[in-house]
């Protein structure tokens, strides 16, 4: 019995501190700090880990020494490279199928759970993707690990935010920061991780968010540093400064790869529905087959890409060699994703831009030698906006530049490609190849700024239901007894079938020009917006602007669309209010002035 009261006594003082512990984070954004750095080190551990499980897989299905990439080897067996990426291809496809028919929902993504949901992820369908992405990588597909690494850092955050009760806002800063430690851990760049959470997890630069996030960042890449190394670190020789000539070759490099950038998102669909066809389980093993035999051709097509990236940095190539390489490279990421891998186009875009980079400065000597350009400086570029066309991010790029080169003459340049690179990609497309994807899927969001409250703020939540109805028979006189001036703005006209047939303000109803002959005509003759209804699924941006169009104060909401069954009323002012109220909060959480 008092070992019984004793265990009462401990569970409730152990109640009793998380419960402050929860109400400290909540009160104080500087309380958030101490838990980035938890989740910066989880994150940096798990994506050492992830890595290192990567590489000795390479080692023990592809024969290569374990301090050699992948991509970087002169040569594979060709056996290894038809059946490792077929069998790892199968293993993914009847994970596929199997979810298929169990019905289980497609996991979601740290930009989708950030724009849509809060900063609530499954921790369980984050564990799922980083190991499917580990099985793609591993078997040699061409994928990088980045996908796995930010869903795994996302959901580990998203984890311990639930578990402490976070806001929305700091829930959704979480997320930015588990992503932040996965992308500094993984290529040794603090700054750059911090700037990719801002960029494409959060969505915006926030002064509330930068200390947690950068603390984060930074405890990410120390532990990957001190567990072994970021396995995506570059190390870049001193580069010659780049003249104001060179400027303009470069910005023409900029366009190039915003062009390809474009070509590349917009065949996507196009080869899934090469795919589209196969039974799902067979579709990986069929694209794992066909990855095999580029790879035959070349293995700088398997895996990420990072060792080829190395190695092309510093070796001489013909330009047809470039243009195979880029070829076959591009087509193994499309086929690989197409085909129902996992993984990400992050590191994969930056191989393939250097390359780009080093095609254009190879062609450009032979053009002209008087306009040619340092290859380095035009591989750095390339691979920078690249990385902005396909993934996103100026500023995220522009800083893993500065951060391999410490170089800012080259930085400057770069980053002055990669805002062109943005601004072209967003005006002739409009996406990234993350949000790209989820809109084939559906989806309408173009950034992970937060959305879902919009979404949630539907005219179900804002009507009123106790709506005034009265038979379009009714006179006016009749309607005046039963509704004084000033009870509501105004009733809605039903017919036979209590169907919607119009409404009428009651202004309108009680103008003086009407009471001569209020007892003699009916209501309905003074009936307007016939034909424009809300329905409840609406959400607040749509509603108003139905308002706008039909210059109306209020409208009735109907059942569905199929229905005229009038189940309330919302009126102009109180949606619009509303509307401001989450407009003020959501700007409130980018200020970092949460109360």
């Amino acid at each position: 019995m008092f070992v019984r009261i004793r265990h009462l006594v401990d569970r409730k003082g152990t109640n009793r501190t998380m419960v402050r512990l929860r109400a400290l984070l909540r009160s104080n954004e500087f309380y958030l700090i101490p838990l980035a750095l938890v989740i910066g080190t989880l994150a940096g551990s798990v994506v050492t880990l992830m890595a290192q499980i990567a590489q000795l897989a390479h080692v023990v299905i592809y024969g290569i020494p374990i301090d050699v990439h992948l991509s970087a080897h002169e040569s594979v067996s060709p056996w290894a490279a038809l059946i490792a990426p077929a069998l790892g291809g199968l293993s993914l496809g009847i994970m596929e199928w199997s979810r298929r028919r169990m019905k289980i929902s497609n996991a979601v993504d740290p930009i989708e759970a950030n724009a849509l949901r809060g900063g609530n992820l499954s921790m369980r369908d984050s564990v799922v993707v980083s190991s499917q992405t580990l099985i793609s990588n591993g078997c040699g597909a061409s994928v990088g690990l980045e996908a796995g690494y930010t869903q795994i850092g996302s959901g580990i955050a998203s984890l311990l935010g639930k578990f402490f009760n976070l806001r929305r806002n700091d829930l959704r800063l979480m997320v930015g920061c588990g992503a932040a430690a996965a992308i500094a851990a993984a290529f040794g760049a603090p700054i750059t991780g911090a700037f990719y959470a801002c960029e494409l997890i959060v969505g915006v630069y926030s002064v509330g968010s930068a200390a947690p996030i950068l603390a984060a960042s930074l405890a990410g890449a120390l532990t990957a540093q001190w567990l072994g190394g970021a396995p995506y670190s570059l190390e870049i020789p001193k580069v010659s400064a780049v003249g104001v000539e060179q400027y303009l070759a470069l910005i023409v490099l900029a366009l190039i790869t915003s062009g390809v950038g474009i070509a590349v998102m917009r065949s996507s669909p196009m080869f899934e529905r090469l795919f589209a066809w196969m039974p799902v389980w067979l579709r990986p093993v069929i694209g794992g087959l066909i990855v095999g035999g580029f790879a035959i051709i070349t293995p700088q097509v398997l895996a990420a890409g990072h060792g080829a990236m190395v190695l092309d940095l510093f070796h001489e190539m013909t330009i047809g060699l470039i243009a195979l390489v880029i070829a076959l490279k591009v087509t193994a990421c499309l086929i690989s994703l197409a085909s129902g891998f996992r993984g990400g186009l992050f590191f994969a875009s930056l191989f393939v831009g250097s390359l780009i980079g080093k095609f254009f400065a190879a062609v450009l000597l032979l053009i002209s030698p008087n306009f040619a350009i340092d290859p380095l400086v035009a591989m750095l570029t390339g691979m920078a906006t690249l990385g902005v066309a396909i993934v996103g991010g100026p500023l995220t790029m522009s800083f893993l530049v500065l951060e391999m080169t410490r170089n800012v003459d080259v930085t400057a340049v770069v980053l002055a490609g990669c805002i062109v690179t943005s601004i072209c990609v967003r005006f002739m497309f409009g996406h990234s190849f993350s949000t790209w994807r989820l809109h084939l899927r559906g989806e309408t969001i173009r950034s992970a700024n937060d959305v879902g409250w919009l979404r949630n703020l539907t005219v179900e939540r804002l009507m009123r239901s106790d709506v005034g109805k009265v038979p379009s028979t009714t006179t006016i006189a009749a309607v005046r007894r039963e509704f004084a001036l000033g009870s509501r703005p105004g009733v809605v006209i039903v017919n036979n079938a209590d169907e919607y047939v119009g409404l009428v303000l009651l202004p309108d109803l009680f103008s003086g020009d009407l009471d001569s002959i209020a007892d003699d005509i009916q209501v309905i003759e003074l009936a307007r917006l016939i034909d424009i209804v809300l329905i409840p699924e609406m959400n607040v941006k749509s509603a108003m602007a139905v308002f706008d169009e039909a210059e109306a104060e209020m409208l009735a909401v109907v059942d569905s669309t199929d229905s005229r069954k009038v189940v309330g009323f919302l009126t102009e002012s109180f949606a619009r209010r509303r509307y401001v109220e989450e407009i003020d909060k959501a700007t409130r959480g980018v200020l970092g002035a949460l109360s």
